[in-house]
């Protein structure tokens, strides 16, 4: 008998439990990231699906203008440049290690050729970028602003590197492909690990 007393008092003691728990995650959920005078703003095209990994290199950014064609414009230009930046970063370290790991008899020339060919590869490479996200927002001022995130595959760009660097003459005796692929995978890791920016 005492059971069948304690029993309802219990489901009523529970549930009233569940109930506050629930008011106050909910109540607590409300300001989670606001601080005082702050608030939270989404960024369109942006976060962890949009930064490099080992297999491709991504960029966002935006562009804002009264035209709206200008505004895609401007983003697209200044994601274009954040990719290069990345990418130079990238073929630097490649370029570095791959050398020093190599015996050259001219070590500053072939440093020189590399990067002289590298950017002829990186400038060829960033016409063949795939946006892979692209939104158009207007503002209380009327203009327009275009958030943009780009992508270009790194085995595009490796393969790219490979035939420009196989076809020139003064580094064509000395080009090892599977260590220069070795050296930019490596690369390509480090990108990833710092956060893909």
């Amino acid at each position: 008998m005492k059971t069948k007393m304690y029993k309802p008092l219990g489901l009523l003691l529970m549930g009233a439990v569940i109930f506050s728990g629930t008011f106050t995650s909910c109540k607590s959920k409300k300001g989670v990231g606001d601080m005082p005078g702050e608030k939270v703003i989404e960024l369109h095209c942006s976060g962890p699906e949009f930064r490099s990994d080992k297999n491709n290199f991504r960029a966002n950014a935006t562009g804002e203008s009264s035209d709206m064609e200008i505004a895609r414009k401007k983003a697209s230009s200044n994601a274009k440049a954040a990719l290069a930046g990345q990418i130079q970063t990238v073929i630097k370290g490649t370029t570095d290690n791959y050398v020093n790991s190599r015996e050259f008899n001219n070590v500053e020339e072939v440093e020189e050729r590399f990067e002289s060919l590298n950017r002829e590869v990186i400038n060829q490479q960033l016409n063949n970028v795939k946006t892979i996200c692209e939104k158009i927002t207007q503002t209380k001022q009327g203009t327009y602003k275009c958030y943009m995130a780009i992508e270009m595959s790194a085995d595009a760009l490796e393969e790219a590197m490979n035939n420009r660097l196989s076809r020139d003459q003064r580094l064509k005796i000395d080009y090892d492909y599977e260590k220069y692929k070795e050296t930019f995978d490596k690369e390509m890791e480090k990108l990833e690990q710092s956060g893909g920016y």
